[in-house]
């Protein structure tokens, strides 16, 4: 064999339990150190160690026996499970780690080799490590391939493996065609797609998937199929907030497959985790990947600290590394589900995923560049917002501007001026004279300064122009309905000024607008369900907690008045307007006046947030100077290096000479008595030289035989208890929420002098292109079927022949124009006729809009107007027509003449059977027209039919 080296960098592979690094002296060589690594790895892995002269096969279920002989020489390592051999390690020196698969033959050879003083088969597991890089082979594959592990498996779990039919890998080749009931066109393309990923054994695989187009739906589609066709042991279904948690937790609760009557969690167990204990019997878990991460690291986590998007906030430069964790061994999970996964791949969460050996699934609705790399440019299913619009699984958006002058250019506030200012924790205002002028940018708004006036224009032009927006939304009363509106707001005291202003604009009530975050006094889940399923609240105002992952059918307006500075981020926050919603839907969540589905949503742009310049993504490396808050949370979620906590402790000093004596002891109430010095000085002092050499001191005392190994062992774990007993305080999230608040809580000026104006408001110029656009197609596709479809036959034909349209024709043409170009659907296009003022009044509904535009697109009206003013007018012809000559008609016969009028509006033709209906049958039906016109019935009922048609 050739000579054996070691080195000690950190690599993705790494098992690293607290520090240790092999025992070393002077005197080894490479080939000792990387066993004695290699040593270590299979210790915490759970194999019992032998030489081959001292075998007791009997003293555990996995033994690994190092040097044993075979026909072609002795092998470094072979594995023994339940005294039958299983599997090689073949140990290389470290720097032929790079190409580690160059010794897979020599692998191939040991394992196929004969061992001595036994008849083998061919052993089933292989592995080339150096002690820090280490690849696997499982040769039960349909065809093996080597692939990197963090370690290297338990013997338990070569036991269980070696009782299956086959591999894993083997059974993903059977699993059946996909059953697609109830599944959209972009889901079976996506399932099918990863299926056969899987099949060719691609470790990687990433589904994009349009916000609103079922991507959880299909993730647990495909989770079934894999656990029942592959019969995958456990899968984790990653996210990044307890939020999609939730959720998600939910939709495996509620979906049913397809093939079976029982719901998923009647069939497979499904647990959320909310601590570090992993419950057994379940075959799905639901995790956060900040939870995930201190499973791994062995700490406890608090939920707070999964309620933010930890993308959102700077990590520490160095981040601390997973270690081996015994209960959670490398080969736990067969396949990890990473939910919004251009979020979850990065810097210290990557750890996470590479920690182990498993199949790994993104879903995404905005990857990036590095989302794709990741993913090893595996992307299964590219179905994005513009081909999910087209296919009427989504709603198209339109923007509407609102821009005020200070908002652009800023203000100014005099020297001298007397101004409020707010404390951020208590709101609590007090006067002061401003000591210098105060100039601020638009971009300062609702953070060093609010400024009422500016919150308060920007409100009173969206109350202004919503009617004008949603021109068809008029109560019985007459009253315009507020549709379903989001807010998204900078921080939490920018959303409650929006509210305050709000309600106050509107007239309205506390329930008509209400905030959602996690600081909301209401129970932010509660307010959420009646904002997606009740009349109240008309408004939403948020910050982050349903900026990503919550669908809200009937949301049909987004305010921006916060700007967006990630691409991906401004996609997912779209995302909440573009799901579809039916009129039924529409009607019974909140908005009872809806007159057509919803086939668009607006986006009330008051900040400049289309324009704004956006990144793909945020950057992998973080510089110095993280924010106080980002501290904390990083503190939250785990980080416990020397750079992290010194930077925490050095701001607690500062905070600490900041603050009154009453905000102290507050500090000391949340702190479990503890004052900021002393907290401080526990930070320091863990890292501390003095401290840090009287631990090792203590240790070597108090265990004088032990090993240098044992004496490294025991320092770590006494040194990991010192620091989580120094940053203990910090789980709670009241104390850091204190803290973020308090140190900053009189940042705020309050601005009343400078009264904002508009300077530009209305609908963005493309739209003007885009509406011109949809008018052309829509008359492109009634021009191109004009002599196929009955009904434009009909139109185009011969003006008497529009007697004989029917209600059943149109209905038809409605639904083929739905199923084959949603984009024109009849509100859709009536909508750009509207945004080019080329439309009078408003339809009734879809199939009234329809024959309204095919009338205006085939020449018969020279403008659009609402089909049931053409019946008006020309049935107000035809009775002064009537009434001038000898015909004279009776009070009720005008009555059932009108009568008739409305029934032709809106079902475009009248039949005799149709008398046996509603409001004919109320009032005598046919038998009573008769009556009232005698002969001459017949003979109105077909002059209507073509005169109102007309």
């Amino acid at each position: 064999m050739p000579p054996l080296s070691m080195s000690l960098p950190f690599s993705a592979n790494r098992c690293v339990f607290c520090d240790l690094k092999p025992t070393a002296t002077l005197n080894q060589n490479p080939e000792q150190l990387a066993r004695d690594q290699i040593d270590t790895e299979l210790l915490r892995c759970g194999w019992l160690l032998q030489d081959k002269n001292k075998i007791n096969l009997a003293a555990g279920m996995g033994i690994a026996v190092r040097e044993y002989q075979t026909d072609i020489g002795p092998a470094d390592y072979i594995l023994f499970i339940d005294k039958k051999p299983v599997g090689i390690i073949e140990a290389k020196r470290a720097e032929e780690g790079v190409h580690l698969t160059m010794h897979e033959e020599q692998t191939e050879g040991y394992r196929t080799a004969k061992l001595k003083y036994l008849d083998n088969q061919p052993l089933f597991f292989g592995y080339e490590s150096t002690g820090e890089i280490t690849r696997f082979t499982d040769y039960r594959d349909p065809k093996p391939r080597s692939r990197p592990v963090f370690t290297f498996h338990q013997p338990a779990t070569f036991a269980e493996w070696i009782k299956q039919d086959n591999s894993l890998r083997t059974r993903l080749q059977d699993i059946p065609a996909l059953p697609e009931t109830g599944l959209r066109d972009c889901q079976i393309l996506a399932i099918n797609q990863l299926e056969q990923s899987f099949k060719e054994a691609r470790p990687k695989a990433l589904i994009q998937m349009a916000t609103g187009s079922g991507k959880t739906f299909t993730a647990i589609t495909f989770i079934y199929r894999l656990l029942k066709f592959a019969r995958a042991k456990l899968i984790l279904f990653l996210v990044d907030t307890k939020n999609l948690g939730e959720q998600a937790e939910q939709e495996f609760m509620s979906y049913v497959p397809n093939d079976d009557n029982r719901k998923f969690t009647e069939l497979y167990g499904v647990t959320r985790l909310k601590s570090s204990f992993i419950p057994a019997d379940n075959q799905v878990y639901i995790s956060t990947i900040q939870r995930m991460y201190s499973i791994l690291k062995g700490t406890e986590l608090d939920e707070s600290a999964e309620e933010q998007n930890p993308n959102e906030f700077v990590t520490a430069r160095e981040p601390v590394p997973v270690t081996y964790t015994e209960k959670v061994p490398i080969e736990f999970f067969d396949f990890i589900v990473i939910d919004e996964c251009h979020r979850s791949i990065y810097n210290l969460w990557k750890q996470v995923l590479d920690y182990f050996d498993v199949f790994q699934i993104g879903l995404t609705a905005t990857p990036d560049n590095r989302t794709f790399g990741y993913f090893n440019q595996n992307l299964v299913s590219d179905y994005g917002y513009e081909k999910a619009v087209i296919d009427g699984v989504l709603v198209p958006y339109n923007v509407f501007t609102i821009e005020t002058k200070i908002t652009k250019e800023g203000s100014r506030i005099a020297m001298g001026e007397k101004v409020d200012k707010r404390e951020r924790l208590t709101r609590r205002k007090f006067w002061e004279s401003v000591d210098e002028d105060i100039e601020y940018s638009g971009k300062q708004l609702d953070k060093d300064i609010v400024n009422p006036s500016t919150i308060r224009t920007i409100i009173r032009a969206i109350k202004d122009n919503l009617p004008a927006i949603f021109s068809d939304r008029r109560d019985n009363e007459g009253k315009f309905e507020v549709p379903k509106t989001l807010i998204f707001a900078k921080t939490d005291s920018h959303a409650e000024d929006i509210i305050e202003i709000v309600r106050e604009e509107f007239g309205e009530e506390n329930k008509f607008c209400k905030k959602i975050t996690y600081r909301s006094e209401e129970d932010p889940k509660t307010v959420l369900s009646q904002f997606r399923n009740d009349y109240y609240p008309r408004i939403a105002v948020t910050v982050d907690m349903i900026a990503t992952g919550t669908d809200i059918r009937p949301l049909e307006v987004l305010v921006f008045m916060r700007d967006v500075k990630s691409r991906s981020y401004y996609e997912q926050m779209k995302g909440r307007g573009t799901r579809t919603c039916s009129l039924e839907q529409l009607r019974a969540t909140g908005t009872p006046s809806a007159k057509f589905t919803k086939d668009h949503f607006v986006i009330i742009d008051a900040i400049g947030v289309e324009s704004s310049q956006k990144t793909d993504s945020r950057p992998l490396e973080k510089k110095p100077g993280m924010s106080l808050k980002d501290l904390l949370q990083s503190v939250a979620v785990g980080n416990r290096d020397e750079d992290t906590l010194t930077t925490l402790a050095n701001r607690l000093i500062r905070l600490d000479k900041q603050i009154n004596e009453q905000e102290k002891m507050n500090f000391a109430k949340e702190a479990n008595g503890y004052t900021i010095n002393h907290v401080v000085k526990e930070l320091l002092n863990v890292y501390d030289p003095d401290t840090v050499n009287s631990l090792e001191l203590k240790v070597k005392s108090e265990r004088p035989d032990a090993s240098p190994k044992e004496i490294t062992t025991a320092f770590s774990t006494l040194h990991a208890k010192l620091i989580e007993e120094a940053v203990a305080v910090f789980n709670n999230p009241e104390l850091r929420n204190f803290i973020v608040d308090v140190r900053r809580k009189y940042d705020q000026v309050i601005d009343n002098l400078n009264i904002d104006t508009l300077t530009n408001i209305g609908w963005v110029k493309d739209q003007a292109a885009a509406a011109e656009l949809t008018i052309s197609n829509f008359t492109a596709w009634i021009e191109a079927h004009k002599d196929e479809i009955t009904a434009l036959q009909l139109f185009y034909g011969q003006p008497y022949r529009r007697r004989e349209l029917t209600y059943s024709m149109i209905k038809e043409l409605y639904e083929k124009i739905k199923r084959e170009q949603p984009m024109l659907a009849p509100a859709q296009v009536w909508r750009a006729y509207e945004q080019l003022k080329q439309a009078q009044g408003s339809a009734k509904n879809e199939l009234m809009a329809l024959v309204s535009l095919i009338r205006k697109v085939s020449g018969i009206d020279s403008s659009l107007t609402g089909y049931d003013k053409t019946v008006d007018k020309n049935f107000q012809d035809w009775v002064f027509k009537k009434q001038a000559g000898a015909t004279k008609f009776t009070e009720e016969q005008m009555q059932w003449l009108r009568m008739i009028k409305d029934y032709v509006a809106n079902s475009f033709h009248l039949e005799k059977d149709d008398f046996e209906l509603d409001p004919f049958n109320k009032n005598g039906g046919l038998g009573r027209m008769w009556q009232l016109f005698g002969e001459k019935t017949e003979e109105i009922i077909n002059e209507l039919n073509e005169v109102l048609a007309a």
